[in-house]
């Protein structure tokens, strides 16, 4: 019976082990590719804030807005210049024997010179005297002045090292000026779209020209516009992407200015420089990036590591042998590698989850999925691993728990073997369990004896055993549900005094932020759904704010159907509070806002801050409710009801400690004991 009854436990044991290490095992592999893909998405999107960011800044500034009208001057001056007849056979020969073979050979598609050969005057005397014959590209970005006089290479040689140090630093392919009328007027690497027009000339299907379109329409000097990645024919159908914004002051708008984006930056973040393996991904996970044509705009990993491998696999995965061919070709697979999977095809229709599924290379894969927060793009984010590596350290578990019980049958066998031989009186055996049980351990008990009156009382004393590590088992379940109840009713330190005995607590808090958010348009959600639904839609609002709270230093005081009041500084008194409570407020509104994306809603926060000194303590005696109160309070909700509209705002104290930070405005004035103070609204 002990060998059954111990074989059993442990097979019992193992089991229990087994689902429940597997299970969590399993959901920290999700969770770290999930922290992946969202570290991924935070610097993708940060990068192109940063570049649009600088784009304003460029745009705006007085050597942009001079270079535009010196180069536009310049270029139609050049309007009525006249090349010898050597001349525009030197220009000729540029797409003849240069452009449009290579353009040839890199699509693949019969390219005709004399669809691209430039047809104005200014374009032809520009390609004449700075484009490179063999399109070397490093050398017209070197060079600065033609010494043709004219005056458009006298603003070259003003501005060309001004454009050449923005593409040095910053990694862009290229940079243009437009002018009001289309005329690509600047180009710091003087290709081949030098001098033409984007509305009329052989580029004004491209992306560059809907995008110059769109800029210059916006009216508006401080506005960005970036594109997808299509296939740039003057840059011999490589993928190009731009940034552009409109050039001009005090409303005016004199001309536009593009960068061409570097897909080798775009690649650097996505493969954290190649480090996949200290970002956690270890040998086959990676994130690559994804458009609406389910094509990639990123590169794979397999294919930088193992080119050889990754043409075999992307085409046993039902890629075209030739797409894979050409993506070894240029080491690259923007707009090349199609990734047709279930996780991309929801996170274009704007879902985030994770899941388990076939990768582009064939491989099974877990997958992290979400789309990203680019204005202008709809591109998505994709995190994977193949479910072996994943998993292995389930397998390596499984593998161990299975050697570890069957280790434990054995020696629990070999034990039983060896007590079967000795017989121990009982009445020793029971003295022994006895003296075990009188100092505390409670999960002793006798072996079965014979069917006899020793046999019966240790049979007996079992259930005696038993009876009391239930019992003992049930006031220490209960004492622990106490306990965690106590502490979700009022902070650690004030449930300590209060199972000490004391009746009457409370305390004074100096410095403390506090906040009041009321949750508007819930009732109208909450009229169109069910009582269960709604109680579940809001615990998931209420889980997320708290989640934040404790995540950014923040203490939830208490919580209504439609208010939420939270403190900072109050349990651990802290000397950034007003700034982690700004913080706090930005975040639960940003949770706010995405709750409306995922559900369709249209709820907001009316949210009111002030800081100052409150007081803490348990109120009530049959029914404790941990509460705080004070000027600080009572002013932080009279600041939140100023406007019947939602909004962030603060009193007078927060605004003087925040002004640096945060850009407020004044949103309203109200009475105090201490006169009239202004009411600011965040920003």
């Amino acid at each position: 019976m002990l060998l059954g009854v111990s074989i059993g436990s442990s097979l019992v044991v193992g089991i229990v082990g087994y689902v429940s290490g597997s299970d969590s095992l399993r959901d920290a592999a999700y969770s770290k590719l999930t922290e992946t893909r969202e570290s991924r998405a935070r610097e993708i999107t940060n990068y192109v804030k940063n570049t649009e960011d600088s784009q304003v800044v460029y745009s705006r500034g007085t050597t942009a807005i001079n270079a535009v009208t010196a180069f536009s001057a310049g270029f139609d001056a050049l309007q009525s210049s006249q090349l010898t007849t050597e001349q525009n056979a030197a220009v000729d020969s540029i797409y003849t024997k240069t452009f449009a073979p290579e353009l040839t050979a890199r699509s693949g598609l019969q390219t005709d010179p004399t669809a691209f050969d430039p047809t104005s005057p200014a374009a032809r005397y520009l390609q004449y005297h700075y484009t490179n014959p063999t399109l070397d590209y490093t050398a017209t970005l070197a060079k600065d002045d033609a010494g043709d006089g004219s005056a458009w290479s006298a603003a070259n040689n003003e501005y060309q090292d001004y454009f050449r140090e923005i593409i040095t630093r910053f990694g862009y392919e290229d940079a243009l000026l437009l002018d009001t009328t289309g005329n690509v007027v600047y180009s710091a690497y003087k290709g081949v779209e030098l001098g033409t027009n984007v509305q009329t000339g052989p580029y004004k299907g491209t992306v560059l020209a809907s995008g110059y379109n769109e800029t210059l329409n916006s009216n508006q000097v401080d506005f960005v516009k970036i594109t997808d990645f299509e296939r740039y024919q003057p840059s011999l159908g490589a993928p190009a992407a731009w940034i552009m914004s409109p050039v001009g002051e005090k409303g005016k708008v004199t001309g536009v200015m593009a960068f061409q984006l570097s897909i080798a930056s775009i690649n650097g973040i996505m493969t954290a420089n190649n480090g996949w393996a200290s970002d956690g991904l270890g040998e086959t996970g990676e994130t690559y990036l994804a458009g609406p044509d389910q094509l990639m705009r990123s590169v794979s990993r397999q294919l930088i590591e193992n080119p050889d491998q990754f043409q075999k696999d992307v085409i046993s995965a039902g890629t075209a042998p030739d797409v894979a061919a050409r993506e070894v070709e240029v080491k690259g697979s923007t707009l090349l590698q199609p990734v047709r999977t279930a996780p991309v095809q929801r996170a274009l229709a704007g879902e985030t989850g994770t899941d388990i599924t076939t990768s582009y290379l064939g491989t099974e894969s877990i997958v992290a999925y979400a789309p990203l927060n680019i204005s202008g793009l709809q591109w998505v984010i994709v995190a994977r691993i193949d479910t072996s590596e994943a998993f292995a350290a389930v397998n390596d578990f499984t593998r161990n728990l299975v050697f570890a019980i069957i280790a434990l049958i054995l020696v629990v066998s070999l034990l039983s073997l060896i007590l079967a031989q000795v017989f121990v009186r009982p009445v020793r055996r029971l003295v022994g369990a006895v003296r075990q049980v009188t100092g505390g351990d409670l999960s002793v008990e006798v072996p079965q004896g014979a069917r006899d009156e020793f046999g019966d009382l240790g049979n007996a004393f079992n259930d005696m055993s038993r009876s009391l590590r239930i019992k003992q088992a049930l006031i220490d379940e209960q004492t622990d549900e106490n306990e965690k109840l106590l502490r979700t009713l009022m902070p650690d330190d004030v449930a300590k005094r209060y199972k000490e005995g004391q009746e009457t607590i409370t305390d004074v808090h100096h410095d403390v932020s506090v906040l009041f958010a009321d949750l508007i348009g819930y009732d109208a959600y909450a009229a169109g759904v069910d009582p269960e639904k709604e109680l579940a839609t809001l615990n998931t609002i209420v889980a997320s704010f708290d989640e934040a709270a404790a995540r950014m230093g923040v203490e939830s005081v208490r919580t209504l159907r439609e208010g939420y009041l939270a403190s900072c500084g109050l349990g651990v008194p802290r000397v950034d509070n007003i700034r982690r409570m700004v913080e706090f407020s930005l975040e639960i509104r940003k949770i706010i806002e995405r709750f409306n994306a995922q559900h369709s809603t249209n709820l907001s926060l009316r949210i009111g801050i002030d800081a100052g000194t409150v007081s803490s303590g348990l109120v009530g005696r049959s029914s404790l409710a941990y509460d705080m109160w004070g000027d600080a309070v009572n002013l932080a909700n009279r600041v939140q009801q100023v406007s019947g509209a939602a909004g962030l705002f603060v009193s007078q104290s927060v605004r003087d400690r925040m002004h640096d930070a945060v850009v407020f405005v004044e949103a309203a004035t109200i009475d105090t004991a201490d006169g009239s103070q202004t009411v600011w609204q965040i920003k």
